[in-house]
């Protein structure tokens, strides 16, 4: 096992099985907060080391009870959207353009931005703690990577049932729903099955290659679809009262008042 720097000591990235896996960690107990240090930390880690020929992995976790709250609310706000939603998509098309198949290790909560990251990967494997949710709209904002991504996992019904409704669904919905691929007392033990058994004995490029034929087409569409929404999020919505509103509340630890504008 080798440590990689990230540059930030709220996140550990490892490289394990003699480079074959990637294991990046986000630890700041207890929300895990994937806050803009946390994501450019991730996005350098994956430069530096997700072209290694070897690679066959990249595995995302949390540190402790929780995978994560989500991305940072402060960070939400009108000034800092922009430049947040510009690096968070940033990292989606990073991960686009490597082809490495992705796996999540899911505990406790994992709320907006992080269940974006998430429901990306191509194993998503959750212990029977893990609370799924995206709640955006109590803020009265949207999560953007969820509406491009989440209707085509599992279908627009629920899709929109969970951006709309702001809920959260445990890991047996979820596994019901085709969101989560396991549910596993111990999902470590389910995580080292599946690299062991399935994954690592594979050609890595064969598993690139397999990444991208079985996601053609999705990739060009979902970068096409992040540019619309990343539009519509910072052209239109942050010009909004409510989303103004909905932010500073929070923040502020009070009841909104929406305008309904």
């Amino acid at each position: 096992m080798e440590q990689v720097k990230t540059g930030t000591d709220k996140l550990r990235a490892l490289l394990e099985r003699d480079g074959q896996v990637l294991r990046l960690v986000v630890d700041d107990p207890p929300g895990n907060v994937l806050a803009a240090e946390v994501l450019q930390g991730i996005s350098g880690v994956l430069e530096r080391e997700g072209e290694r020929a070897e690679l066959k992995a990249i595995v995302f976790e949390g540190q402790g009870k929780h995978f994560s709250f989500g991305a940072s609310v402060e960070e939400h706000q009108k000034e800092q959207a922009p430049a947040m939603i510009h690096a968070f998509h940033g990292l989606f098309k990073q991960l686009l353009a490597l082809d490495v198949p992705c796996a999540a290790l899911v505990r406790g909560q994992c709320l907006g931005g992080a269940l974006e990251l998430v429901c990306f990967c191509h194993f998503i494997l959750a212990e029977p703690s893990a609370r799924l949710g995206l709640p955006e709209i109590t803020l009265a904002v949207f999560p953007p990577v969820a509406a491009a991504i989440l209707p085509d996992l599992i279908g627009r019904p629920r899709a929109e049932d969970l951006i709309l409704t702001g809920r959260s669904i445990d890991a047996s919905v979820a596994e019901s729903w085709g969101l989560v691929h396991r549910v596993a007392d111990r999902a470590e033990e389910a995580l080292d099955e599946l690299l062991e058994k399935q994954l690592l004995p594979k050609s890595a490029a064969a598993l690139r290659f397999g990444c991208r034929a079985a996601r053609a087409g999705w990739h060009e569409r979902l970068g096409a679809d992040l540019d619309r929404m990343e539009r519509l999020y910072v052209d239109e919505l942050m010009e909004s009262d409510d989303a103004s509103e909905g932010i500073a509340a929070f923040l502020q630890k009070r009841s909104p008042e929406w305008k309904n504008r």
